[in-house]
């Protein structure tokens, strides 16, 4: 058995995790709930930890804290890019885009021991992925139990963050006005809590797959799938938020959204850093915020200096105002809220409150009945 078939057998064990929960000591019991309520924002921790527990119940005298060939361990990344990662994919649970040990504070060459140095960003999580290493280590028998409730728990966790969200039709009171106001409800909400800043990626989103299928500039081109919005640029190997490649697979255009921040001369500086990688014919950035005023003198220079020197347009403007000239480009605005809500439907980063008011928006403004779930329930 290799460790997808291992993975895919465990998947299929782990919806009935709840009733072996009494069979490990309550603090890693509350370990393992750790990392599964985390398993959409730090991503590669908790890929990273399957795979090191399915590497355990194949290989039981490994010692899985040993993650890399070169400090006399094996090779983990490969394993994960190989089986886990791809199978996760398919089976719709949170993933990495291709290998946990991407990740940089999980690939530095030092074993996972409880006093590994790589700055996990969240310490308590740190604290559960190293212990629940430390204790399968030392409980190899354990492994196999610990791997089908963690499973279980990102399974169910899933599972509470789906919502249906109702679809329009040749609804006669959708106008760019009215489709305008739904977005900025729905991005500027406060929700309490993380997560919004990936709506307005999604809108955009949304709107370039209309435009790929019905503007000339984009004859031939494909839309690259979307990124985790917790990964970095570097982590993801995307030059920005949404890339659009021609019919020779090279980047042509890259948009990157900035929700609620400011664009400065950094941002301007970033981008030509991508630029000069990538090598696409157009970079966007769009904000919600307005120019940093101080800056716009050296933006101004440094656009000009990036057209001249790499041959790349820099185009910066806000969210809504550049939403709105893209929504008089296209043939039909139902297809839009449609393809906005698909996205949000299926969006496994997204907390359950983003999609209740997304359905909320479109009963008040539409009509549209949902059931009976509120913000909070």
């Amino acid at each position: 058995m290799n460790h997808k078939e291992k993975l895919l057998q465990v998947y299929k064990q782990a919806t009935n995790a709840e009733d072996i929960k009494g069979e490990i000591p309550d603090t890693y019991k509350d370990f393992i709930s750790k990392i599964a309520n985390n398993c959409t924002r730090l991503k590669g921790v908790y890929t990273v930890l399957i795979t090191l527990l399915l590497h355990k119940t194949l290989n039981p005298d490994q010692d899985i804290r040993f993650h890399q060939a070169q400090i006399g361990g094996f090779s983990g990344r490969n394993i994960d890019k190989q089986y886990i990662t791809p199978t996760l994919q398919e089976l719709g649970l949170p993933a990495m885009a291709e290998s946990g040990w991407l990740t940089r504070s999980l690939e530095q060459p030092k074993p996972y021991t409880l006093d590994y140095p790589g700055k996990i960003g969240n310490k308590s999580v740190k604290e559960a992925f190293l212990n629940l290493i430390d204790w399968v280590q030392k409980n190899p028998d354990q492994a196999d139990l610990v791997l089908k409730i963690l499973l279980g728990q990102v399974i169910k966790n899933a599972n509470s963050n789906k919502i249906e969200i109702t679809k329009i039709e040749n609804n006669a009171r959708l106008n760019i006005r009215v489709i305008v106001d739904c977005l900025e409800e729905h991005f500027n909400f406060n929700y309490k809590t993380h997560g919004a800043s990936k709506l307005p990626v999604l809108a955009f989103y949304a709107i370039y797959q209309i435009l790929i299928e019905e503007v000339e500039r984009y004859k031939l081109c494909t839309l690259k799938k979307l990124a985790s919005h917790t990964a970095s640029d570097l982590t993801s190997r995307s030059a920005g938020d949404i890339e659009v490649f021609d019919e020779n697979n090279k980047l042509f255009e890259a948009v990157e959204i900035k929700q609620g921040k400011k664009i400065d001369v950094q941002m301007i500086r970033i981008a030509k850093e991508k630029i000069v990688k990538y090598h696409p014919q157009r970079y966007c950035i769009f904000s919600s915020s307005d120019i940093e005023n101080s800056d716009s003198e050296l933006i101004d220079i440094e656009i000009s200096e990036i057209e001249k020197n790499h041959g790349c347009q820099i185009i910066i403007n806000g969210t809504i105002p550049t939403l709105k000239y893209y929504f008089r480009l296209i043939s039909s605005l139902d297809i839009f809220i449609n393809k906005y809500s698909i996205l949000i439907e299926a969006d496994s980063e997204l907390q359950i409150t983003h999609k209740i008011k997304w359905n909320e928006i479109l009963s008040e403004h539409f009509g549209i009945s949902y059931g009976d779930q509120k913000i909070g329930d």
